[in-house]
């Protein structure tokens, strides 16, 4: 396969996966990250990378964002919102905290493919990536590239999808957005 082939196929395994999002269900992703106080973000590997980008795309919203686990991290509160990126649901990690935040009451959204992971018990509110997961489910789509990248990839564009949509409905000025971006680089 060719490197033309390849992206060619990426970008419509990235196309036919973001359509295949629900709407509903990122209108209320996006009411419970705008009502919460902070925002809360937590997975691992490759997943956790596209979290900790979403989490600065939307700092630069304005929006108090954490990376658990980070050394600044401050306590979770009932007013607070814990974002879970975990394909499968099963991540040992993901399940931990997502435990214990409802502990303090905070709310919990689960970005996932698996609808009847775990992660369930303690998800408020489960956003659906419907691709190929370690799981093998019979209604995932699957992919060509390998292990669960086409989650990452999706993980991140919807981010920056959300973020799109935030800035639009908000009426926010591009420029404007330059005030909250790193200035010690």
């Amino acid at each position: 396969m060719t490197y033309q082939e390849s992206h060619r196929q990426i970008i419509k395994e990235l196309s036919n996966t973001l359509d295949s999002v629900s709407e509903e269900q990122v209108s209320k992703f996006i009411k419970l990250i705008e009502n919460a106080d902070k925002v809360f973000f937590v997975g691992v590997g490759r997943v956790l990378l596209s979290l900790e980008a979403i989490a600065k795309r939307l700092a630069h919203l304005g929006i108090r964002t954490y990376v658990v686990g980070q050394i600044t991290e401050p306590a979770i509160t009932e007013n607070d919102l814990l974002i879970v990126g975990s394909g499968s649901g099963e991540s040992a990690v993901p399940l931990a905290i997502a435990k214990k935040a409802k502990k303090f009451n905070a709310k919990v959204a689960h970005i996932g493919s698996n609808p009847n992971s775990s992660m369930k018990e303690f998800s408020d509110l489960f956003v659906r990536i419907p691709v190929q997961t370690k799981l093998y489910l019979p209604d995932e789509i699957s992919s060509v590239q390998p292990m669960t990248s086409l989650f990452e990839q999706a993980l991140l564009l919807l981010g920056d999808t959300i973020a799109l949509q935030m800035v639009k409905e908000k009426n926010i000025d591009m420029k404007d957005l330059w005030q909250y971006h790193a200035n010690l680089e």
